[in-house]
């Protein structure tokens, strides 16, 4: 299949750039307006490169880091196609909390053109979603689960589908969608736009680009598996025993919000309760809660009512909370790719940010995986508190440094400024 690619080098690839205008994008004056409205003044660089290839009706693989406005860079284009012409778009997300973030995006577009949304999600109760469908939404966004329920009942008619959007599209193969989404693929209309965000692309998505989509543009911001440009990283290397009291004393140096993430489901809430009982307001999230809870855990975390929220990779995509001061790896992800993610959910929208990552003295192999992707060597720090290894596997032992005294304080002096 032929590829046309369209390759971007940014010095702040999620920043907002100088010289850059939503004006001379092609968007028609009514949504100009909106922007206005809600203070979208200067695009970021995938919705400047993409935004205009969407709306001429091109098949977009986007590459982009997390809170670089990739929502924005389909909605604007959706929103502006559909009201021109006939059909519905279809946006397919990998959990819930993400669909109700872009069905809130584009609520705020769609209203001014009465235009209706649906949205579609597990653990949400059913007659309620097939009451906005039978309102003949121009715009479904969903999980692709409850889709294939909604089809398998006659709710919604793929057949209507002449615009599609895979958000983070990566993260639905991890879950195991693949599946899903190759059944969802095969009853919709071949003729129809494809547009496919995220920040890394693996070659199961080229497949699915190269099986599904008509000469697709790749607009490229960063490469596949660049990490945030204002975040700053940090490994510490201790025995699983140790890894609760080196969390009490990270805890204790910062003031900010927290996002902890786990492995497991009951990792995170044994983690939850020792984080209260260490005098912390905490909450947890993962899919053995339910959307109620996930829900509530999430808006206390936004309004600063829990200090940190624990989380399995689920909320490694479609966290959108700004302020976010420190993301701490509790443990490894199984997938290297999810540490891109799950540090990207701090230094958003050009704001400056903290990761830090635990990792036993056996882990040298998953941190040798992070490093190729992110093709850079995460610094070592050890606390003077706390007993500090080394890798134990031959040939990998890494040479430790002190963490400098003066660095937290010059981090604190960064995120005053913004």
């Amino acid at each position: 299949m032929m590829h046309r690619t369209l390759n971007i080098n940014n010095s702040v690839q999620g920043a907002k750039a100088p010289n850059m205008s939503f004006y001379g994008l092609g968007i028609a004056p009514k949504i100009l307006d909106i922007l206005e409205r809600i203070k979208f003044k200067v695009p970021t660089p995938i919705q400047f490169k993409a935004i205009p290839l969407a709306i001429e009706g091109k098949d977009i693989i986007g590459i982009a880091q997390t809170g670089t406005g990739k929502t924005h860079a389909f909605a604007i284009p959706m929103c502006q196609r559909l009201v021109q012409k006939k059909g519905v778009g279809l946006i397919l997300a990998p959990t819930r909390e993400l669909a109700i973030q872009i069905d809130e995006a584009f609520q705020i577009l769609a209203r001014s053109f009465g235009m209706k949304t649906a949205c579609l999600i597990g653990g949400a109760p059913m007659p309620g979603q097939v009451q906005a469908l039978r309102k003949d939404p121009s715009i479904v966004i969903a999980t692709p689960g409850r889709l294939i329920d909604h089809i398998s009942q006659w709710n919604f008619m793929p057949d209507t589908v002449t615009m599609l959007v895979l958000d983070e599209a990566d993260r639905m193969l991890d879950m195991g969608f693949a599946p899903q989404i190759s059944k969802i693929l095969h009853v919709l209309p071949k003729d129809r736009q494809t547009m496919l965000f995220s920040a890394t692309i693996p070659k199961e998505i080229m497949e699915i680009a190269a099986t599904y989509m008509k000469l697709p543009v790749s607009v490229e911001i960063a490469p596949s598996g660049t990490t945030v440009e204002r975040v700053t990283q940090e490994l510490f290397i201790v025995k699983r025993e140790a890894k609760l009291r080196l969390l009490s004393k990270i805890l204790a140096q910062y003031h900010g919000s927290v996002l902890l993430f786990s492995r497991t489901k009951h990792s995170a809430r044994k983690i939850k309760t020792s984080i209260r009982d260490m005098g912390y307001s905490a909450a947890e999230m993962h899919s053995n809660r339910s959307l109620v809870q996930r829900r509530e855990a999430l808006e206390g975390f936004k309004s600063g009512r829990y200090k940190v929220l624990v989380a399995t990779d689920i909320a490694s995509r479609g966290i959108d909370v700004s302020g976010i001061e420190l993301v701490i790896n509790y443990d490894l992800p199984e997938d290297a790719q999810n540490y891109v993610h799950r540090i990207g959910r701090t230094a958003r929208a050009g704001c400056y940010g903290h990761a830090v990552s635990f990792a036993t003295p056996d882990q040298s192999r998953d941190v040798r995986d992070i490093e190729r992707l992110i093709r850079a060597t995460l610094p070592v720090s050890e606390h003077p508190e706390i007993r500090s290894e080394k890798f134990v596997e031959a040939g990998s032992e890494v040479q430790q440094r002190p963490m400098r005294r003066h660095h937290k304080d010059q981090r604190r002096n960064k995120f005053r400024r913004f």
